[in-house]
């Protein structure tokens, strides 16, 4: 209570004061770039994800922009040690996401690497795909894929050296003829989400699909 009056909850658009459990403000929510795209929309992440790799279906819940809010909120989430906001991000996209009668079996989050996982706490994910877990009724695996390599933050590296994604994840558990959904917070080349991809579809006789947190068209 003490900590609330000093240090009180701001909104991360206007820095107005706000509840503890919110990011935004009711003002600023509404200037969040939602993407208006249904699970089975064929959309931009789809059409880069299949030039990369077979899926079945994708989602994203906001556009990425050095300049927009959605920006703000993801750094917030990875890099400020606001790892609820993960939760608050899964709410949202509950409010627009419907897998109708196709359910994945399995979700599955973009791994890090235990250096950075100790480095940073938590991972940004594991809330967020917990969530929905909850919700759906979707069992999760944060154990199935393990990050290989220790790499600095996608933002901290230029756009060549984002592309050097091969080996950097293995699974280490049998998995065959499942449905998995790979969760990330942010697409922009889609080479990572690749990798994991190839990797699930390599194991077995595997389909896969894309949920993340933003894109960046």
């Amino acid at each position: 209570m003490i900590l609330d009056i000093l240090f009180p909850n701001r909104c991360l658009g206007c820095n107005c004061i706000i509840s503890a459990d919110l990011l935004v403000c009711e003002l600023c929510f509404g200037r969040i770039d939602f993407i208006h795209s249904g699970y089975f929309d064929d959309i931009f992440i789809k059409e880069k994800c299949r030039l990369l790799f077979p899926v079945e279906n994708t989602f994203a819940l906001m556009q990425f922009d050095k300049k927009n809010l959605s920006r703000k909120i993801i750094h917030e989430l990875k890099y400020k040690s606001r790892e609820k906001a993960g939760e608050i991000l899964a709410e949202w996209a509950i409010e627009r996401l419907d897998f109708k009668d196709q359910k994945p079996d399995l979700l599955v989050s973009v791994p890090l690497h235990p250096k950075k996982l100790k480095e940073r706490g938590y991972n940004q994910l594991h809330l967020f795909t917990e969530k929905l877990s909850e919700f759906y009724g979707i069992p999760f695996d944060h154990d199935l894929i393990k990050r290989n390599q220790y790499s600095k933050a996608q933002a901290l590296k230029n756009r060549q050296h984002r592309v050097k994604t091969e080996h950097v994840f293995s699974i280490i558990k049998s998995i065959t003829e499942k449905n998995i959904l790979i969760i990330d917070d942010v697409f922009t080349t889609g080479n990572t989400i690749a990798s994991i991809a190839w990797e699930i579809l390599n194991a077995g006789n595997n389909t896969v699909n894309v949920l993340v947190m933003a894109v960046d068209t």
